[in-house]
């Protein structure tokens, strides 16, 4: 069953989380239902690519209203596809929300045992990262391209709520909409990464196609990582949706060949 449900054209929710959960807000947004445009069209959230600011600053207050999430309670960051993760609280509540400029610099992970905040990352076919301990109320987000993935990302998020006091079979994680492997072709360099934090896993997330040249799966190969990190099996959810097949709601960087807009990844407490 897919667990990314398309809630309104503008964004999908993690469904099961959110009946689960009370208060808790957690998806990706679409391309759809903003007001940018050409190669931006039209829900681009993205402020790093050349798209109009005040075209963008609209599109978040407009996914803002339609997740009765104030913008002012959003974090944002300058993702750099590395492994720094940061815990955030109300004091950080609007830096990147609004502008660029004042996001978090070279981070590509967040997360808060807090309520009141919002924690956003920017994807065009990236892997989005959720993750949930609910017992200890955390929640987190992670950026994870080919070298986030190889960086471990995910194992990062985990061991920092290890030190936070949560065991990792507590944790619960989706992967979210991203490139699939049929659209993600990578060469030696990049498998010669993948086989290096895989050593002693049997089921290789990859499969050559021809010479120096193979197809990744990076939503299994995060999954991987996960597992042996300690998260357990059934508290991975996973979707289908691609980023590159499913062009009508999402970017594509491989796609759209570097120029395109990005879509968000949020996940958060409302204050109750």
């Amino acid at each position: 069953m897919e667990p990314f449900a398309l809630t309104n054209e503008s964004f999908l929710t993690i469904e099961n989380w959110m009946k689960a959960y009370s208060g808790l807000v957690a998806g990706m947004s679409t391309k759809l239902g903003g007001k940018s445009k050409g190669s931006f069209e039209s829900l681009n959230l993205g402020f790093h690519v050349a798209d109009h600011g005040e075209d963008v600053f609209h599109n978040r207050e407009t996914l803002a209203d339609l997740l009765e999430f104030p913008l002012a309670s959003w974090v944002g960051a300058e993702q750099i596809h590395d492994v720094h993760i940061r815990k955030v609280t109300k004091a950080d509540r609007g830096k990147g929300s609004d502008a660029y400029d004042h996001a978090f610099k070279a981070t590509d992970g967040f997360y808060t045992n807090e309520e009141g905040i919002l924690l956003t990352l920017c994807f065009a076919d990236c892997i989005p990262l959720f993750f949930l301990a609910p017992k200890a109320r955390m929640i987190g987000t992670a950026h994870a391209g080919w070298k986030g993935t190889v960086g471990q990302i995910g194992k990062q998020m985990v061991d920092a709520w290890i030190n936070e006091g949560i065991k990792p079979e507590e944790i619960l994680v989706a992967i979210g909409p991203s490139i699939c492997e049929k659209c993600y072709i990578v060469d030696d360099r990049v498998i010669n990464l993948v086989e290096n934090i895989l050593e002693d896993v049997d089921r290789k997330p990859y499969n050559q196609i021809r010479d120096g040249q193979y197809s990744l799966d990076l939503k299994l190969l995060n999954k991987l990582v996960l597992l042996k990190a300690g998260v357990l099996d059934e508290n991975i959810i996973m979707t289908q949706y691609c980023s590159s097949c499913d062009h009508e709601l999402f970017f594509s960087h491989r796609r759209d060949n570097g120029s395109t807009g990005r879509m968000l990844s949020f996940i958060g407490w409302k204050e109750i």
